[in-house]
């Protein structure tokens, strides 16, 4: 049997600033990062939600912050469970302490980013209560499937999330450097282009405008169906049941996304304009 591909070998690092190593990964974020704040600083964007451009790079600073500490801890808590490996981070105290911190070293546990991320709209908004959490949340997802498909992409540079073992006739199948006896599924490159085929889905519902929330728990319901689909392909640290963990996540993402999107509907509040955030006192005196 011919494969159609195999391994390409890619460096994880990009390219080298000096001692300094910029790694994809790190470029999958940023630029998963700049969509997201080229969107909500778009005038529609500051318009609807009532912000000025400086405003949406804080709240970037705060999206940033849940992602790397809700990613980073949710890794950790399921790597501690599935691999037993406590001692890793809690064995040598104090100094294996920095192993809970070094993303560096790899391990982000999307679904812990997801939990940052809502916390870090909600720590905003309390600084700016003109903005409505749903229509910062439609905001900020509508570009939202480029970062994961590219961050998917890294993952499959960096050997990483390997897919199930493939029948070896399937000739889309790929030996993995860090599996090198079994073909695999290329499971990455499968769930970054269900990732990217989310982002029409996005930009078509919010050029019809619905109701506020409709856009961000679309979203949420739709990554819950692509993770569900892709972890058929990927292979899993736990399984309850027929289901992996990653699926009865998605499960119930599906379940409160459906959920959401009828009483949002059913709301049918439509914000295309709020109000601008009252300036600092510092700055108004």
């Amino acid at each position: 049997m011919q494969h159609w591909f195999t391994y390409p070998n890619i460096d994880p690092v990009a390219f080298r600033l000096g001692p300094l190593a910029i790694h994809w990964y790190g470029l999958s974020y940023l630029v998963g990062f700049l969509a997201v704040g080229l969107w909500m600083a778009r005038p529609a964007g500051r318009k609807r939600l009532g912000l000025t451009a400086e405003q949406v790079q804080d709240f970037l600073v705060y999206a940033l912050g849940g992602v790397l500490i809700g990613g980073r801890l949710f890794f950790v808590l399921a790597d501690i469970v599935t691999k037993h490996t406590a001692s890793q981070y809690f064995g040598d105290m104090p100094r294996s302490l920095i192993n809970i911190v070094a993303v560096w070293n790899g391990g982000m546990g999307f679904y812990g980013g997801l939990i940052g991320v809502i916390v870090a709209i909600a720590l905003f908004i309390r600084r700016h209560p003109q903005v409505r959490f749903t229509v910062m949340a439609d905001e900020t997802v509508v570009l939202l499937p480029i970062g994961l498909a590219l961050t998917r992409i890294v993952n499959f540079i960096n050997d990483e999330l390997v897919g199930n073992v493939c029948n070896p006739d399937r000739p889309y199948c790929i030996k993995f450097p860090s599996a090198p006896t079994d073909y695999r599924y290329p499971s990455q490159i499968f769930e970054s282009i269900l990732d990217i085929l989310v982002l029409p889905i996005m930009l078509l519902l919010y050029r019809r405008r619905p109701p506020d929330g409709v856009v961000a728990w679309t979203w949420f319901t739709l990554y819950g169906v692509t993770r569900s689909l892709a972890e058929i392909w990927r292979q899993t640290d736990l399984a309850v049941g027929p289901f992996t963990g990653g699926q009865l996540f998605s499960l119930a993402m599906i379940a409160i996304g459906v959920v959401m999107i009828w009483r949002s509907v059913r709301a049918g509040r439509r914000t295309d304009a709020s109000l601008p955030s009252p300036a600092p006192e510092s700055a108004a005196n």
